[in-house]
This record gives structure tokens, C-alpha cells and sequence, in this order.
């Protein structure tokens, strides 16, 4: 039984506490909208380290699942365990929000959806970056049709140290960078094209160590191309072997063009004001003339910036909270998590086959 005093805020306790599990408990101590229970970790050194910040620790999972206080059980475990400690809680009467690869297979995460529809709980996954500003701004451009129909998005995120000397190097924990961070690139790309058709996908994946290339056990990184029914696509591309990183968004529309360098910057837009020039002189290159690849100028384009989006990832624990109470719809669907995972399966399929692979999914 937890040692906290309740409030009307909601009762969460956090299972398993490493990075994000700190993260989780951190934000969770401080919130406006649930009242922090206390932690489980099966570390006897973790959960000393929770009560030497003044954290309540729990000796079990039973405990955790066994307090009535405890509304929502946020799983922040290897991620081959993910599935049975969401099932556990929600048979448990617990509402589960779940970190992030929540599995490795569609069949799996289904029979976590058919648990909640049985037993009638929330489970969520915690897509955190839908509330990253460089994702908002380049959304906020599509919604709003400031540079026209959007019929192209270029999304990266390149560093150079390889794979982190963790579960994302091992296989059997959904290691490699398709499960750490495609997952959350994918899924901000099917939100800004909401609405359209996916109709083909390529992926190539990268197995690279730091002296050759061969097959490993998780892919160092990966490019996806994603084509859409409207004929835009949209290109996805993790790297960590990328001393000279390219930029974080580059976006297309029918009247200008969007870019992100970083995620701390904000998004640049150049928009055409005019798309002909009275005269347009060619430039000189090292092996000729060129008119077509002319630069623009002030004359015919506008450069400007626009504000970050304002953005509060507790947003995700606020929303949580009023879904629970049936007062709201979760921001996180169990179909926007089916067809991203489902998208990760035919990437590993496409690479296996080296082809583009067709098909149809509503997005």
C-alpha cells in the first residue's frame, strides 16, 4: 500500500524505474492531474534509489497491482515484457499506459487491445514526440495551407554514435533504430498526411559497425519512402553514423518550400509570390550555363519564420486522464499504434525482399 496521501488527482504508479521510468516518476511527482503512488523496479538498487529521492517503492508488482489507490500503471520495462505486465495490471482492474516499442508484432499488440476491450480499461502508449515543436510546425503547415497542397515531407534524425550500449542494441528487446526511433517518426508522419491512402512503401535498412558493413543483429538505422494515393510521399530516414547531419524537416508544397535545420530552430519558409520572372538570366556552373536551376530572389519569393508551436507533453497525461473518465477520446488510438507497427513489419519485409512492397491503409 502506497504511503502518499490522495487527492481527487488520479493514483499512478510506475513499473520499472531506469531512464524513462525516472522520467516518468519526475513528471508524474509534479503533475496537476494524477498523484504519484510511488515505483516498482525488480532492482533492489532502483528501488533504493527512488526511496533516496523521498519516492514511496513498492517490494512487488502484485503490490503495485494490489493497491486500490493505484488507477493507472504506466509500464516502463524491458520491452519483452511489456505485453504480459499491461495484461497483468489491466486484469487487475488498472488502466496501463505503456512505454514505447510497446511489442514487436501486430498479433501481440492485439492481444493487448483484446484485453482492454474485455476488460474495459484505457491502455495508451506514450507517443511523447507528437509534442515535439519541429513535428507541430511542420503539421501546422499541412492543416493549414499556408504554402499550398503538401505533396512531399523529408524527415531525419541523424547522430553519430552508433547504437547506445543497451536494449537497443539486442535484438529480443526491439532493439536496433526502426523500434527506438521509427516508431515515433512514422507516426508523426501518418499524423501530418492524416487523412490520406498509403499505397506503396520501400525501406532499406542499415547494418553498420564502425569498421565495415555486414548483417548484425539490429539495424543501425533505416530509409523509408512511404507513397501516398494523392502522389505525395514522404521519405523517413534514421541514422547514427552521421558526422554531418542533414536537415531535421525539409517539406514541399505547391507554393513554397519549409525546413527545419534543427530541432531548435525554428521552421524557415521561402513562399512563391510569383512564380515568372520577365527575365531570368542563366547561371554559370563548372561545365556550362544553366537557366532551369536559376536562384531565386527577392523579387518572386518571401522568406520568413514562423513561431514554435507552444507545446506540454503532460498534455498526454492530462488527456489520459479525462479518457479514463470517458470525458474525452485518448489522443493515442489503438489503430494509430496497429498501422504504425504494422508499417514497421512491412519495412523489415521490404528490405528482406529489396522491393517496393504495394498495398492500401486509411490513414
Amino acid at each position: 500500500m502506497t504511503n502518499k496521501n490522495m487527492t481527487n488527482k488520479k493514483g499512478v504508479a510506475i513499473i520499472g524505474y531506469g531512464g524513462m521510468g525516472g522520467w516518468h516518476t519526475d513528471h508524474a511527482a509534479k503533475s496537476d492531474t494524477v498523484t504519484l503512488c510511488g515505483v516498482y523496479d525488480i532492482l533492489e538498487e532502483r528501488r533504493e534509489l527512488a526511496k533516496s529521492k523521498g519516492f514511496f517503492a513498492y517490494d512487488s508488482e502484485a503490490a503495485v497491482l494490489a493497491d486500490p489507490n493505484v488507477e493507472i500503471v504506466v509500464v516502463v520495462t524491458p520491452n519483452d515484457s511489456h505485453k504480459a505486465i499491461s495484461i497483468r495490471a489491466m486484469e487487475a482492474g488498472k488502466n496501463v499506459i505503456c512505454e514505447k516499442p510497446v511489442v514487436m508484432a501486430c498479433a501481440d499488440l492485439q492481444d493487448i487491445f483484446d484485453v482492454a476491450n474485455r476488460t474495459g480499461k484505457l491502455f495508451s502508449v506514450h507517443q511523447n514526440r507528437r509534442w515535439d515543436v519541429d513535428y507541430l510546425a511542420m503539421k501546422q503547415l499541412r492543416d493549414s495551407g499556408e504554402i499550398g497542397e503538401i505533396f512531399n515531407v523529408e524527415s531525419r534524425i541523424h547522430g553519430s554514435r552508433g547504437i547506445p550500449s543497451d536494449w537497443r542494441g539486442e535484438k529480443e528487446f526491439g532493439g536496433g533504430m526502426m523500434y527506438d526511433w521509427g516508431v515515433h517518426l512514422i507516426d508523426q508522419v501518418l499524423m501530418i498526411f492524416a487523412g490520406e491512402t498509403i499505397t506503396d512503401l520501400y525501406c532499406r535498412l542499415d547494418y553498420i559497425t564502425s569498421n565495415f558493413i555486414t548483417e548484425t543483429e539490429c539495424d543501425n538505422g533505416f530509409r523509408m519512402i512511404i507513397g501516398f494515393a494523392s502522389g505525395a510521399y514522404a521519405h523517413i530516414e534514421v541514422g547514427t553514423y552521421n558526422f554531418v547531419s542533414m536537415p531535421r524537416f525539409y517539406l514541399r508544397g505547391s507554393k513554397g518550400t519549409a525546413i527545419i535545420h534543427d530541432w531548435r530552430e525554428k521552421c524557415q519558409i521561402t513562399a512563391c509570390t510569383a512564380w515568372h520572372e520577365n527575365d531570368v538570366l542563366p547561371i554559370q556552373t563548372a561545365a556550362g550555363l544553366t537557366k532551369t536551376m536559376a536562384p531565386r530572389d527577392d523579387v518572386t519569393t518571401r522568406t520568413y519564420e514562423i513561431d514554435r508551436p507552444v507545446s506540454d507533453v503532460h498534455d498526454y497525461y492530462r488527456n489520459f486522464c479525462t479518457a479514463v473518465d470517458g470525458k474525452a477520446q485518448s489522443f493515442v488510438q489503438h489503430d494509430q499504434l496497429m498501422r504504425t507497427l504494422r508499417l514497421i513489419e512491412l519495412s523489415f519485409e521490404s528490405h528482406a525482399k529489396g522491393e517496393v512492397l504495394k498495398f492500401e491503409m486509411k490513414i
